[in-house]
């Protein structure tokens, strides 16, 4: 059987599926710390169903989810289950194969969410087959949760470019900033403070020189929220994406907030203009821009820029996901549109979204969207 081909298995009993919920919780604890390695949960279950070990995937280089929950549970996972998000890599990469861990460890059972598309790791799932393991993979269903949190990673694999989310703030009426130009603050401390959150769980923050020379953002994670899981919150503390600012003519000033390095939340920075990746549209070539983030392992950006860029890679067929945070506010006069330049002059070009989620984020509303499919 080729690598990454789900095997067929049986249902998930019960405690199976509530042991993959959990290890879900436990993969989203890697995000923004794991690229260009995916964000894996393994939780393992004894012989009589009972949690014996949990684990997830922190860093890269560092060891793997897999591995960490079979060390908690020692004996206890001999003819027991595994549950995990991913499917367990068959290589000897930067550290060992984790279908000969599970192996080793004597598992009788293995429950995977999400088969690996890529070969260089894959075909873990039939190695462990052909070892006399049960090898169950979960249902679409089953899996949704697992898909999501890996949503990035998985489109790096297929598209070989980064996945973009797009991120505003707007009042009720679409306004971004006030007729002088102000934007402090459209939306609350805490939908601002959600943002930031993004921005720790993404490998970039992406914004336009235009952003720069307008607000001189920093682009650092602060005010991180409490998220209710304290080994989670305190791996965040760490995360600084890489601060990259799109500007094609070299007018990013030297005393730039976002070129300071040093503090917290800093991350390294990085200004890519037309004499390096190209011109487009959006002052310089979007998906040269792409190809140079996912060749430094960058596998999530979150894009922070003005209308023109996020025009840009709408026009381009770039942005993956919107997060909108919409302030319960009026402005009246105001920025004219969140996004400019989108082709199209008619209903007939409309660019759809579909929405995937959406919460209360203190007196804010969160919406999650995603491109829609005719």
């Amino acid at each position: 059987m080729s690598g990454g081909t789900p095997l067929p298995g049986g249902v998930l009993r019960d405690v199976e599926r509530s042991a993959l919920a959990r290890a879900v919780v436990l993969a989203a604890r890697g995000l923004g710390g794991t690229s260009p390695n995916p964000v894996v949960g393994c939780v393992v279950l004894d012989a009589d169903g009972a949690v014996a070990g949990e684990g997830w995937h922190a860093r890269a280089g560092g060891p793997h989810a897999e591995v960490v929950a079979l060390a908690v549970a020692g004996e206890r996972a001999r003819g027991g289950t595994a549950v995990v998000t991913l499917e367990p890599c068959d290589h000897t990469g930067r550290t060992g194969p984790c279908s000969g861990a599970l192996l080793a460890a004597g598992v009788a059972r293995v429950v995977l969410a999400v088969a690996d598309p890529d070969p260089r790791a894959a075909g873990g799932a039939a190695t462990l087959a052909a070892a006399g393991v049960d090898v169950v993979t979960a249902s679409v269903e089953d899996a949704r949760e697992a898909l999501r949190v890996n949503a990035s990673w998985l489109l790096a694999q297929r598209l070989g470019r980064p996945h973009v989310t797009w991120k505003y703030a707007a009042t009720l009426d679409g306004r971004s900033a006030a007729a002088d130009g102000s934007s402090r603050w459209i939306t609350s401390p805490q939908a601002r403070a959600d943002a930031h959150l993004l921005r720790a769980r993404s490998d970039a923050v992406v914004v336009g020189v235009g952003t720069v020379l307008a607000d001189d953002p920093s682009l650092t994670v602060r005010d991180l929220p409490a998220t209710g899981d304290d080994v989670a919150d305190a791996e965040l503390a760490w995360r600084a994406p890489l601060r990259v600012v799109l500007d094609a003519d070299g007018r990013t000033p030297p005393d730039a907030a976002v070129r300071r390095g040093g503090g917290p939340g800093a991350g390294e920075t990085l200004v890519l203009t037309a004499a390096e990746v190209g011109r487009g549209p959006g002052g310089v070539d979007l998906p040269a821009v792409l190809a140079v983030l996912h060749a430094r392992g960058v596998r999530s950006v979150m894009l922070e820029g003005g209308p023109r860029l996020a025009g840009a890679f709408v026009d381009a067929g770039l942005v993956d996901r919107v997060r909108a945070y919409v302030a319960p506010a009026l402005l009246g006069q105001g920025s004219a549109a969140l996004v400019s330049a989108v082709t199209g002059t008619s209903m007939d070009a409309v660019v759809r979204l579909e929405v995937d989620d959406v919460a209360r984020v203190g007196p804010d509303l969160r919406v999650d969207l995603v491109p829609g499919h005719e």
